[in-house]
Parts: structure tokens; sequence; C-alpha cells
């Protein structure tokens, strides 16, 4: 009774804001983990088509000497008929020897149909202009950095020629394991499981079920497939945004009103994060492009009244808004500490909290350990990594206040690829908190004077 009286009279307060992860994240998994099982049991059988379609694979290249030819080869070992694919690189401006990359593919790999462009600086840029350069039935976008899973091609067309309802997908995205085991810092391995879990969670499970309802947020730009007959109907890619593949996966959706999925049967194998730089910078990006591209939809359909119904204004509501909850019990913690609120309550609060967390990704885990039934390699490496349910609570706690500096640098900067990094961010915040220092220090030697 003990118990049960200080978590009712005591832990009040704490209950409440147990109450947003129950709502927004426990239960919605519940639901869409059942719902994913369901779909995974019916999947339908896809049927080859009688001839398979021309497919142009563009690769934008930028300072791609060192991944380029490894990505090539990716191509070159696909199940995919050579005679039906033809590869464009798009070189913007690379300044080391990605051409020198791209001969040696040359005459390794004489069967497929290579193509080498120069285009202006910016990645969206290069595709835009290889766009106009492909002769395929479908165009498929990848990374110059990352490897395609064999059978990534061919399963994508499959989904295509199956449903002709689909304008565009997405593939699925996993850091290379071999390079996760492969890194010596502690610390830095630690980080790089946890984006491996993050991903593997993310596309199999969580865009696999927006997808399922039409309402995929955004299509990955480092891999991603287009009808090339739809994607001419877009503006193609925005080259004044830093959320281009946000924008393109709108464009379809909302503007042309035509079907975006994801293909998980089809990986893409990416390097791992090289450290907590990077994921400062890439997290504050990829909010900010978000913020970008949400800002331009929302100007035609913003409207509270439409909560329900427009999938949207959910999104930036329980994104944006649920965001403010985590920094208040940060600082709240503080405060009701100094206000001598009982260190006990506190704790048994926050192991509440994290629990129900931690249940979220243990659902996430299994549903996903089931999804890749088709990738036994996969499949073990993931389910060894069981523990990274009890990590993950944290990883993602730091990654929503990074995603959280985002937005409020977003509404005092300008976006750019190039994003200031931690260094720089705790530099600046030094100096700031120096001169604020000074200034009240020569402000009492005023009043002083003026005694």
């Amino acid at each position: 009774m003990y118990w049960i009286n200080l978590a009712l009279t005591r832990m009040g307060f704490w209950i409440t804001w147990a109450l947003i992860p129950i709502v927004v994240e426990i239960i919605p998994a519940i639901v869409s983990t059942i719902k994913l099982m369901r779909m995974h049991k019916h999947e339908p059988k896809l049927i080859p088509p009688g001839k398979w379609p021309w497919v142009t694979i563009i690769v934008p290249v930028h300072n791609s000497e060192d991944t380029l030819f490894e990505c090539i080869e990716s191509i070159n070992n696909q199940t995919y008929s050579k005679k039906a694919m033809q590869i464009v690189l798009a070189n913007n401006k690379s300044t080391d020897d990605s051409f020198g990359a791209y001969a040696r593919a040359q005459n390794t790999f004489p069967e497929l149909i290579l193509r080498y462009v120069n285009t202006d600086q910016g990645k969206a840029r290069a595709l835009n202009t290889a766009i106009y350069e492909s002769i395929g039935t479908y165009i498929i976008n990848i990374d110059s950095d990352g490897l395609l899973e064999p059978n990534a091609v061919k399963n994508m067309v499959l989904r295509f020629e199956n449903d002709l309802s689909i304008a565009a997908m997405t593939g699925a995205i996993l850091p290379k394991r071999a390079l996760i085991d492969g890194i010596k810092g502690k610390w830095h391995k630690f980080l790089a499981k946890n984006e491996y879990y993050e991903y593997a969670q993310a596309f199999l499970s969580g865009r696999t079920i927006e997808s399922s309802r039409d309402q995929l947020f955004t299509m990955s730009g480092a891999f991603s497939a287009f009808r090339r007959e739809v994607l001419m109907q877009t503006f193609l890619y925005d080259i004044d945004t830093i959320g281009e593949d946000t924008d393109m996966t709108f464009q379809i959706r909302t503007r042309l009103g035509k079907k975006v999925v994801i293909c998980a049967d089809a990986i893409f194998y990416i390097e791992p994060i090289s450290g907590m730089g990077e994921l400062y910078t890439q997290r504050q990006r990829w909010q900010r492009g978000e913020m970008e591209v949400t800002q331009n939809y929302m100007n035609r359909s913003a409207s509270l009244k439409r909560f329900f119904n427009n999938f949207l204004i959910r999104r930036v509501m329980i994104d944006h808004t649920f965001s403010f909850p985590r920094m208040i019990w940060t600082f709240a913690s503080f405060v009701l500490i100094a206000f001598g609120y009982s260190s006990l309550v506190m704790l048994l609060s926050y192991l509440l909290i994290y629990a129900l967390y931690v249940f979220v990704a243990v659902i996430n885990y299994l549903s996903v350990g089931v999804l890749l039934l088709k990738y036994p390699g996969e499949r073990r490496y993931y389910l060894h990594l069981w523990w990274i349910t009890l990590t993950l609570p944290f990883y993602m706690f730091v990654s929503s206040w990074i995603r959280l500096v985002g937005i409020i640098n977003a509404m005092t900067t300008r976006a750019t690829w190039q994003m200031r990094g931690f260094g720089q961010e705790m530099s600046q915040l030094k100096s700031v908190v120096r001169d604020d220092v000074e200034t009240i220090r020569e402000q009492r030697r005023r009043d002083k004077r003026g005694k």
C-alpha cells in the first residue's frame, strides 16, 4: 500500500508526463506491431514481368574516389540483367580522382553501361542533370559511398511491376556491419551500434507502417526509386533546400496525388556514423530540412481542425510539441531538487519513464527480427544486439535534444549543408556567456560609480 500511495500522491506530476510516451509511442507501437505481423503473414507473392524493363541508376559523385569503385561493384553484382541497366555517374565538382575510380570500374566491369557526366555543384543539381540523361523506365538514385544488396534493384522493379499505382519508393538503409565491427574506439562503436539498431527499426518497422497508410514522410536521399514518367511531372529536386529528398516526396504524394511506399526488401548499406560530431550535424540537418519542407506544404493545409485527417499536421504536432516535455523533464529535475522534492520519488519516476521506452524498443526489436527472416546474416547480427533495447532510450534522448537545437538554429540562422559542429556551437556559446558576464560586470561598475 505504501508504494501505491507514493505513486498516486507523490509521483502524480511525473505520472502525468509518463502518459506522453504511453499515448504517443507505446500504444501506437503495439498497434503497429500487430498490423506489421499481419501484413508480413499475408504478404502477396510478386510475379516477375515477361520482359525486365530498363532501369537507370544515378550516382551523384563528389570527392568519391575512395568509395565509388565499390559502389559500382555492388551494381555489377546485382541479380538484375546488366543489359537492362544504365548507370549515370553525375560528378558535381569533385576535386579528387573520382574519374580515375570510374575509369577503373569501366575496365573491370565491361558489361556495365556506364556514363560519367559533369554537373554544377550540389547533389540536387547533379541529380537533376542526370535525370535528363536517363533512359530507364525506372530511375534509382543511390549515394556513392554505399553498397546495394545483390537483390535490391530486382526487388524494387518487382514492386513497381506488380503495383501500377506506386509512383516512387525508398529502400531500407542499414549501416555496414563489417565497418561497425572494425571500429576501434569503444564509445564510437557503441554509438554506431545504436545507430544501426535505430536504422533497422526506423526503416523496416516505422516506415513500413507509414507506407501502408500512404503517409511516408520522406524517401531516403541515399536510396530512392521512381517511375520516370512521374519524375518528369515534378519540378525535379529543389536546389534551394537541404531537404530535397523530403521535398520530392511531398511533390509526388501531395502535389501530384500519387503513391509513395517503402520497399523493405531492397537494402542499401551505408557507412556507419563517424562519431558524435557527425550525429550532431546530421540530425540538425534532417530537422531543418524537415521544417523547411513542412513549412512550404503546411501553408496550404495547416489547420488544427484537420488534425485527424492530415498526417502532416499530426506529425508536426507530435514531433515538435512533444520535444519540449523532454526539455521540461531535464530542467525540472534540478529545480525540484532545489525546492526539496524527494530524490527517491524523482528516481522512481525516471525509472518508470525509462521502462516505458525500453518496452517500445523491445516491441520493435521483436517485429524487426521477424521482418529480417529473408536475410539470415543481417538477422543474426540484429538479434545479437538485443542489449541495445536498454541503451536506445538514452541514444534517442540525445538525438531529440540535437533535433531541438536544430529547431532553434533554424529560427536564427540560414540553412546550409555545412552545419556548425558541436565544437563550434560550444565555442560560440562560451563567447556569448563571456560577453554577457562582462556586460553585467560593466553595468555593476557603472552603478557603483553612480553612487
